[in-house]
């Protein structure tokens, strides 16, 4: 049964409407007001667009209101005209305007997708403030995992585990990689998102123009622990950038390749962890999937297939790799075996190359 809301109801109804309007009011929407310039030129484009096709719907919306309330039944003054089935002008407008927006949004999304191209390297800083011809951007591999993000700074021979940090107003150069499945790299007052995918390397290239600490997570869902995929982005001067790669190189070990496969391994909500120095060659791995050296790196496989496969044989060139869920169940994967390794370049069995001396001389 039906029953009228009472006067208090409705007071307090329009009260939480009135309250919840008033604190979004003050709400800073970081996607539309970014503090770097690649995600300000997205947040403008967003604007723009938006603009031009409120000229079509809005002009349709009032004359749809308008014509419901001039043509009603009940308006006898109203032009009634039952044979009434084309109009020129009327068509010309129709179809004309429409048109003409699509043609300026076309326009505008053909120069953005390449001003705005994720590979590109930046032009400027910010809208006043032109790129210096010396300068150099900073280098950050970031790896998507199960479920944390790893950070490694080749130049400053650094990583870390959930957290980063760069100066205000130098161009950062990001390559991005993931583990085991596809993630999205999203800091809202950097950059759009962007993909990251196992096997290959992406890129992006921002700048940061405010300092501050901001928010950064994984906008691709990817499992179990996916809600506690976030870490901090630090905008910092360069003096206090210069601090903190020296803070991290005084408070961790070396990342080792043993120390990745056990980083690797799915766990939630991970606390910050920072490592002084990385093993050489461990990007290159990472994006290769061969860090243990027993698997047979993608770009090894790719020139096998390049060259006509390896026929049946390839068939008895796999192994099981151990692997652990986040529950810690352990699991088993087929991988395929490797045929060289920095530690067995000769491609011999584990066994056979470990026992080896011609080859522990070699290396």
């Amino acid at each position: 049964m039906y029953h009228k809301p009472t006067l208090p109801s409705r007071v307090m109804a329009w009260g939480a409407a009135l309250a919840a309007s008033l604190a979004l009011s003050g709400c800073d929407l970081l996607v539309m007001n970014p503090h770097g310039d690649i995600a300000k030129q997205q947040a403008s484009l967003i604007v723009t667009s938006t603009l031009l096709m409120l000229l079509i719907i809005v002009p349709v919306i009032a004359l749809t209101l308008y014509f419901a309330y001039r043509y009603r039944q009940s308006n006898t003054e109203a032009t009634y005209a039952p044979e009434w089935d084309h109009s020129t002008r009327l068509e010309l407008v129709i179809w004309g305007a429409p048109l003409l927006i699509i043609i300026a949004l076309g326009a505008i999304t053909w120069i953005s997708t390449h001003k705005l191209d994720p590979f590109r390297p930046l032009d400027r800083i910010a809208e006043d403030k032109p790129l210096v011809a010396d300068v150099k951007p900073l280098e950050v591999y970031a790896v998507a995992m199960d479920w944390k993000w790893l950070f490694i700074y080749p130049e400053q021979g650094i990583a870390l585990v959930n957290e980063m940090a760069a100066p205000v107003d130098r161009p950062i150069h990001f390559r991005f990689t993931s583990t085991s499945v596809m993630n999205t790299f999203y800091v809202p007052a950097l950059a759009g998102m962007i993909y990251a995918m196992p096997g290959m390397e992406t890129q992006l290239n921002a700048v940061i123009n405010k300092p501050g600490v901001y928010e950064g997570l994984s906008a691709q869902y990817s499992g179990a622990g996916f809600s506690g995929m976030h870490f901090k982005f630090h905008g910092l001067s360069d003096a206090e950038f210069a601090h903190w790669v020296e803070g991290n190189k005084a408070g961790g070990n070396t990342l080792t390749r043993a120390d990745y496969l056990k980083l690797e391994q799915p766990s939630a909500k991970e606390p910050i962890r920072r490592f002084a120095s990385v093993e050489p060659g461990l990007w290159s791995a990472i994006v290769d999937r061969c860090v243990d050296g027993k698997k047979m790196c993608t770009s090894q496989m790719m020139a096998i297939d390049a060259a006509g496969g390896a026929g049946k044989g390839g068939v008895a060139g796999t192994m099981r790799s151990a692997w652990r869920d986040l529950d810690g169940a352990r699991r088993e994967r087929t991988v395929v075996a490797a045929l060289c390794t920095p530690a067995n370049p000769l491609g011999l069995p584990v066994e056979t190359a470990e026992a080896s001396p011609a080859v522990a001389q070699k290396n």
